[in-house]
């Protein structure tokens, strides 16, 4: 087995889909409503064409040591416009639940010790904001109550990761369990994942759907090397597939009009 052990240390989440139509949002110009925090699509862009820039520029330095000229597809990185917007909504929830529940964020992990793994330079603006996110959602997933853990919850994890960390597919579930040890990471990430989608609900959290569905930016150790990945949103019973419409909101209703 290629990966025996996977470190309990990292948090893993991911944040179900929220409705930008329901909620009255729909500026195709925003990616992310949360609260009375805008994230415009330029804001976006702005991000998703540093970390290329940035990468792009490394890799270029790197050819031009070795005497080659790199491929203009080695130029890009694996980042997407929809790990930025991951990224963006779980920080501003994460620091809302964090300020609401009093739980202190210490600033333990920083972009150098990611960039390798996110195949981001540690001077884009991308990689602080993971290693921001590191430091939060292990704070915020360690210290929030942690729920008993369904097979269906395991095996959610498992399939997210199968192939990011190279496991054998088609595991039983109690082989899967023997893999990831006592389970402490999984754990956490359902109490962040379902802290996260009440700080959703309470602040009217809505994303625009060219960016759906969401999740949670995910890390876990394999004791050698960072494994990135998203997860589906989970609680304690596995993963969740009908959270992302808010209710109808009352409308008044129609007044008679003279025929």
């Amino acid at each position: 087995m290629r990966v025996r052990r996977l470190v309990a240390a990292a948090s893993v989440a991911a944040l179900g889909v929220l409705s930008l139509a329901a909620c009255g949002k729909s500026s195709p110009d925003v990616a992310a409503y949360v609260g009375d925090t805008t994230y415009s699509v330029s804001r976006v862009d702005e991000i998703y064409e540093d970390a290329q820039e940035k990468f792009g520029e490394a890799v270029r330095g790197e050819a031009a040591q070795a005497g080659v000229t790199p491929e203009p597809e080695h130029l890009r990185t694996t980042v997407t416009r929809q790990d930025v917007v991951n990224l963006l909504v779980s920080l501003e929830l994460g620091k809302r639940v964090a300020a609401e529940k009093n739980i202190a964020v210490p600033d333990q992990i920083q972009p150098e010790q990611l960039q390798q793994g996110l195949r981001v330079p540690a001077t884009a603006e991308y990689t602080k904001l993971w290693s921001e996110w590191a430091d939060l959602s292990q704070a915020l997933g360690q210290q929030l109550p942690q729920p008993e853990l369904s097979d269906a919850a395991v095996l959610a994890v498992y399939q997210a990761l199968q192939a990011p960390a190279g496991l054998e597919a088609g595991l039983p579930v109690e082989q899967v369990r023997q893999i990831f040890g006592d389970g402490g990471f999984i754990r956490n990430g359902a109490a962040l994942s379902v802290a996260l989608q009440e700080e959703a609900e309470r602040s009217d959290t809505s994303i625009n759907p060219r960016f759906q569905p969401l999740s949670v930016p995910s890390v876990v150790s394999n004791g050698q090397n960072l494994i990135f990945y998203g997860l589906p949103y989970l609680n304690q019973d596995g993963p969740v597939t009908d959270i992302s419409t808010p209710k109808p909101r009352p409308t008044e209703p129609a007044v008679p009009t003279d025929g």
